[in-house]
């Protein structure tokens, strides 16, 4: 398991006692949905270089890289192209996988 750094720590402290306060009713669903948002990790932008290096590194094709991200391969064709940039879910996913790998998809 992965030592928790300082910054980690004080994250999930704040987060344990926001969700104290919320469920004794002393701060509102907004206020306990930013302390939620804290620890979340950030999603980094990827150049078409790239999602084409994270693609080649776990040695699959555009198809099945298109298929584990529940996307067309022409999609995968043009964020490697540079045509197109991922956002949204598609974008967190390949935060996931550049974090973890491919097998973080084909997990049940």
């Amino acid at each position: 398991m992965k030592k928790q750094t300082a910054k980690e720590r004080m994250n999930d402290t704040l987060l344990e006692m926001a969700t104290a306060l919320y469920d004794v009713g002393e701060i509102d669903a907004i206020t306990m949905k930013k302390y939620e948002t804290l620890g979340a990790p950030k999603i980094k932008n990827l150049s078409s270089k790239e999602i084409k290096r994270l693609r080649i590194k776990e040695k699959v094709s555009q198809s099945v890289f298109a298929k584990l991200l529940n996307i067309s391969p022409e999609t995968v064709k043009k964020w490697e192209q540079g045509e197109r940039h991922p956002t949204g879910a598609s974008l967190k996913l390949l935060n996931l996988v550049a974090s973890n790998g491919l097998n973080v998809l084909c997990q049940q």
